[in-house]
């Protein structure tokens, strides 16, 4: 057989090897140097198939020899370079094999079996541990490994059993005031033990989605259980090796092109493992899961110091605005990749921890995570292989907007610079979200119509707080609401007027909690009226309904085109994307549009008069009476002073809505409705699906899954 750098590794031999052939089974793991690139190089997928198939027992024995290996390792705390060789390379096989064991139904419960063989553990009713919870408990003791993982505080050797590992946490922050010195060749050991940890968790992936698949992860829930004794610190050495992180350094322009980062390969690992392991409690479900405590989502929901709030938040939002930078020199900053995992950590904290969530909105510095979201959302808006980053940034303004803080903040003058493709204006943040949602309800690709619905709702929640919109914004609200009232649109689906509803929610709210400072809106309300007498006026007999329909038919044949298939590399989420549903007075509001174009049982006659009759009763229902009674009371004067003063001029006529006044002519102020986000089975599947999504794709080098049977996910190539 050779040592690890033979081509002939994996044991394929038809007789079964004992496990007591101690020179046979150490072969795997000589202390020769290799890379896991050249492990996963010299282990092909088709030979642990064959292994797996032909050789039953040899891949048995060979996964428990090497966790035996680990767990030795643990104990004895690795001190010679040999046993630390030992250990890596053992460590880059499990990472090979897992995948190959998950996929295959027969062996999906091999590491949850009671090995025969094995050492007893007193603490365990049943005899011998698990295999899996020997290796998780290694690998967690491994982690802490003076002078392996971590720097070592004494000159004698540490018993690795009686260490207090709260200790040795990676990185100053949350908890822990001491910066301990860089070193990477820590770095690099944490970062292969955390992506066997990752392999292991990935079981996930080999199980097909349902909303209803309320299955705990075994290997996620016992290493974030009381049984792993180093769960708090390995919380807090993750989130700070993460909220620490500084890409740009020093500043030096193309510093990332001399010198290698090893910090960096460690932080995407690490803020990869914290939503793994924060994920399997998500929202609603977790009432309905029974299991011990997630230690993890317990930790994180009991931080609660301003100066550990302030330090995730600014090392959040620090790495999220990385890609944003722009410097003189092309391309001389560092760009950071793992932006979308940042995005699932910072729903993570929001959704567990309210008292974080109260934190980042009771200042501006909430600005510093929604800018570079809008910029995400712009940037991938065209991009079909970007629904899930889309979804996860509407998320968390969804959620973001059901507190009124939100859109208290979003009054602040924009003045950043950000590369985006938006027209110059001058305005607030709420200006630049109004314009970044009309480009992607305008501009974005057919995938993205289930979320109109949450896009408007996220504008009516912030609008009874946004005290001047720009011109800019006013005009593309005004031209969402001519393109949703066209009749072509409004006759397409029978969910399409709930757009309607929400934008004249939208200016309904401005005009009556903040009239004063809206010059602008109320000029382009003036300005566009004729689209809110045509809604007043709406035809909606079944004759002028089929014409309508017809038409557009005949458009949709003409400009149908052909699908394009998505890069190769990236996935394709379920299409039958989960979109949240939100709570208002305690009214559930489920926001999944059909898109336009919905077939029809009925014959076209019967249908066209069952949606005459929808349409009649929605339209009676239509809030127009505030802004009809603006538009009463306001245009005379406007047209008045246009004639008496010859005024052609918009300053003049803005200037004289700035002071004028609607108090007492207005109807009684409706009550704020805030639609809140309210979790369920459906987000948190959908959860589920798009962080192993982003796991799968951002891991290639090795690619861990790559070629497995992933059953989560469809995977798309070209």
């Amino acid at each position: 057989m050779g040592n690890i750098s033979n081509p002939c590794l994996l044991p394929h031999l038809p007789q079964p090897v004992e496990t007591t052939d101690d020179a046979f089974w150490d072969q795997f793991w000589a202390d020769t140097a290799t890379t896991v690139q050249d492990v996963f190089a010299l282990v092909p997928a088709a030979e642990i198939r064959a292994v797996r198939e032909e050789s039953p027992s040899n891949l048995a024995t060979l996964c428990y020899k090497a966790v035996e290996k680990l767990v030795q390792a643990a104990e004895s705390g690795c001190p010679s370079e040999k046993e630390r060789q030992i250990v890596l390379n053992c460590t880059r096989l499990l990472t090979r094999i897992l995948p190959y064991i998950f996929e295959d139904a027969d062996w999906r419960g091999f590491f949850w079996s009671n090995v025969p063989g094995a050492r007893q553990d007193e603490d365990n009713d049943d005899g011998a541990r698990p295999l899996a919870e020997s290796l998780l408990l290694a690998v967690s003791d491994l982690l802490f490994c003076p002078d392996f993982t971590v720097q070592s505080h004494k000159r004698a050797e540490e018993d690795m059993q009686s260490i207090d590992s709260c200790e040795y946490i990676w990185e100053a922050g949350v908890g822990f005031a001491q910066s301990p010195p860089l070193d990477y060749i820590h770095d690099l050991n944490r970062t292969e033990l955390l992506k066997l940890l990752l392999t292991c968790f990935s079981d996930a992936m080999y199980l097909p989605p349902s909303a209803e698949n309320n299955i705990l992860n075994r290997w996620v829930t016992f290493f974030s259980s009381t049984d792993n004794r180093h769960a708090l610190p390995l919380f807090t050495s993750l989130l700070n090796v993460v909220c620490a992180y500084d890409p740009v350094g020093y500043g030096i322009p193309y510093n990332y092109l001399m010198f290698s980062d090893y910090r960096e390969v460690l932080v995407e690992h690490a803020v990869q493992i914290l939503i793994v392991t924060l994920e399997h409690e998500a929202g609603a479900a977790a009432a309905t899961l029974v299991g011990p405590d997630n230690l993890f989502v317990n930790y994180l929901s009991r931080i609660h110091r301003e100066e550990d709030f302030s330090f995730i938040l600014k090392g959040l939002a620090r790495l999220m605005t990385n890609p944003l930078i722009q410097t003189y020199l092309p391309n001389s900053t560092k760009k950071i990749q793992f932006h979308q995992e940042l995005l699932v950590l910072f729903w993570k904290l929001c959704d567990f921890n309210k008292k974080f969530l109260f934190f980042v909105l009771k200042s501006s510095d909430v600005l510093d995570v929604l800018v570079p979201i809008l910029f995400y959302l712009n940037d991938a808006r065209a991009d079909q292989s970007c629904v899930g980053l889309i979804h996860i940034g509407v998320f968390i303004l969804l959620l973001l907007s059901g507190e009124r803080n939100f859109g208290v903040r979003l009054n602040k003058t924009y003045s950043v610079r950000v590369p985006m493709d938006i027209p110059v204006f001058t305005g607030t943040h709420a200006d630049l979200l109004i314009m970044i949602f009309h480009k992607i309800i305008t501009g974005g690709h057919q995938h993205l119509k289930p979320l109109f619905d949450c896009l408007l709702t996220i504008i009516v929640n912030v609008s009874p707080y946004l005290k001047s919109l720009s011109m800019v914004a006013a005009n593309k609200l005004l031209h969402l609401l001519e393109a949703f009232s066209t009749n072509w649109f409004l006759f397409s689906a029978s969910q399409n007027h709930h757009l309607i509803f929400f934008l004249l929610e939208v200016f309904n709210n401005l005009i009556q909690y903040q009239f004063d400072g809206n010059c602008n809106l109320v000029y382009t309300l003036i300005r566009k009226r004729n689209i809110f007498h045509q809604l007043a006026n709406l035809t909606s007999d079944p004759v002028t309904i089929h014409k309508v329909k017809r038409e557009r038919m005949s458009i949709d044949k003409l400009t149908k085109k052909a699908q394009v298939s998505e890069d190769g590399t990236m996935v394709c989420l379920q299409h039958n994307t989960h979109s949240p549903q939100m709570t208002a007075d305690q009214h559930t509001h489920s926001l999944q549009p059909q898109t336009a174009g919905d077939q029809h049982k009925h014959s076209p006659q019967s249908s066209d008069t069952n949606t005459s009759g929808i349409v009649l009763s929605w339209k009676s229902k239509l809030p127009l009476q505030t802004i009809m009674r603006l538009l009463q009371v306001l245009v005379p004067q406007v047209e008045k002073i246009c004639i008496d003063k010859g005024l052609t001029d918009e300053s003049e006529i803005l200037k004289f809505l700035q002071h004028g006044t609607l108090v007492g002519l207005l109807p009684v102020p409706h009550p704020i409705l805030i639609r809140k986000y309210q979790a369920n089975a459906g987000t948190a599947m959908w959860f589920r699906t798009y962080t192993w999504g982003v796991i799968y794709l951002r891991n290639v080098d090795p690619p861990i899954w790559y070629d497995t049977d992933v059953r989560l996910f469809e995977i798309q190539r070209i």
